[in-house]
């Protein structure tokens, strides 16, 4: 009897963690309310997150049956969707731009871009999606991107004489300016730029010569040592050394901003911050290297993309196009610089000179594709670079470009 009763008992408690197991998957992705739970991560801090709240409550209010959830992760983005994707547990939708490296746990979107029309796609800027792509498919929805250009500092074009950079300008227009600024105006340079540069950065000025890092196939030698490419780093190294141009730590804006500096290349990040302090800047296209081609920039671009393990990818999908909609392209303005035509032209961005060149950059860098979206071990290859970039820009080295490189190949 006894037996039966304690048998009786395992089945009870057995049915009971079956069906209780049954109902808690019938839970999963869902809120309390029974609405359909999107859980959203993002990677900025402070008052940016404080403004995509806002704009996820506005989401959420005009939606009955789905909550989005904002995951705010700042430094720990990176770190908290490889263990998400590890362990089965990343959220719906996220902020993306290593693509090559969290494709796999990603879901393909061109299916609910066509389900969208044609018109959808087309108002993005076509540069965007070479980069929210891995091998022709489409894992992300461009949210914002910037270029590089170059700023210069009108006051000190004046104090030398000379006349502003113009959007045709070739780097010899550059050296030559840089070395009249220097020699005219006490203390400052012409020209600065990074003595560490980015890898990722750094390739845009081989592309505009004619060169990469590696071919199609990933292969750094004849490519990241040719001539072309040599040429360029020479022709940094040699404005260092003939000092009317500076390699600095870091980006090169805080010597900008102070005046030390008449002209940088960098993204509209700095844009904001320049007319905080009161600097009286331009902004025109990246020079070229001969006056018969334009010059390339690279994109940093971020998207927003949708876990493949998601439970409930239709109302993650509805919540992309609200992120990325017109609304929410023209609330971000002075954060990120809008991704679609109807924006750009409806908010007359194309009109305002500080913003202009970086679009400019955009067209003109159609079809070149990042070091990083070819080779498997970039992370790896980026750091080898980075350290190989410093002893030719390091003042205190300046070691030969041509061993560098070729050297930086063998690694």
């Amino acid at each position: 009897m006894k037996k039966k009763v304690v048998a009786m008992l395992i089945l009870s408690m057995a049915g009971t963690m079956i069906f209780g197991g049954c109902g808690s998957k019938e839970e999963e992705g869902k809120t309390k309310d029974g609405k359909v739970k999107v859980r959203f991560a993002s990677w900025d801090e402070a008052e940016d997150v404080d403004a995509q709240q806002e704009m996820v409550d506005k989401f959420n209010a005009e939606h009955d049956d789905i909550e989005v959830v904002l995951e705010a992760y700042g430094g720990e983005f990176d770190t908290k969707i490889s263990a998400g994707m590890g362990s089965g547990d990343t959220p719906d939708v996220m902020y993306m731009w290593n693509y090559p490296a969290y494709a796999d746990g990603l879901e393909p979107l061109d299916s609910y871009i066509e389900g969208e029309g044609e018109d959808y796609k087309s108002n993005f800027y076509d540069t965007l999606w070479n980069y929210n792509s891995i091998e022709g498919e489409v894992y992300g929805i461009p949210i914002g991107f910037t270029t590089h250009a170059l700023f210069y500092n009108k006051d000190i074009f004046a104090e030398a004489g000379i006349e502003e950079p113009t959007n045709d300008w070739t780097w010899e227009d550059l050296q030559n300016a840089s070395k009249i600024i220097t020699e005219k105006c006490e203390g400052k340079k012409g020209f600065s730029f990074q003595m560490k540069p980015d890898p990722y950065d750094f390739e845009m000025y081989l592309w505009s010569n004619g060169t990469a890092y590696v071919d199609e196939e990933g292969n750094l030698e004849g490519n990241l040592n040719s001539d072309e490419s040599k040429e360029v780093f020479e022709m940094f190294q040699e404005m260092e050394k003939e000092g009317y141009a500076v390699a600095t730590e870091k980006s090169g804006t805080d010597e900008f901003r102070s005046g030390n500096t008449a002209m940088y290349i960098y993204g509209s990040w700095s844009i904001n911050t320049l007319k905080e302090d009161g600097v009286n800047f331009g902004v025109v296209d990246i020079p070229a290297f001969s006056a018969s081609q334009d010059s390339v920039s690279i994109l940093s671009s971020s998207g927003i993309s949708m876990s493949k393990d998601s439970k409930n990818k239709e109302a993650a999908w509805e919540f992309i196009k609200f992120w990325t909609s017109e609304e929410m392209n023209k609330e971000r303005i002075g954060r990120e610089l809008p991704v679609l035509h109807s924006v750009v032209e409806s908010e007359g961005i194309m009109e305002q000179p500080e913003f202009k060149p970086f679009y400019t950059m955009l067209e003109q860098s159609s079809g070149y594709t990042p070091a990083s979206f070819i080779i498997e071990s970039w992370s790896e290859l980026s750091e080898n670079l980075s350290l190989s970039f410093e002893r030719v820009f390091n003042p205190s080295t300046l070691e030969d470009v041509s061993d560098v490189l070729d050297e930086a190949v063998e690694q």
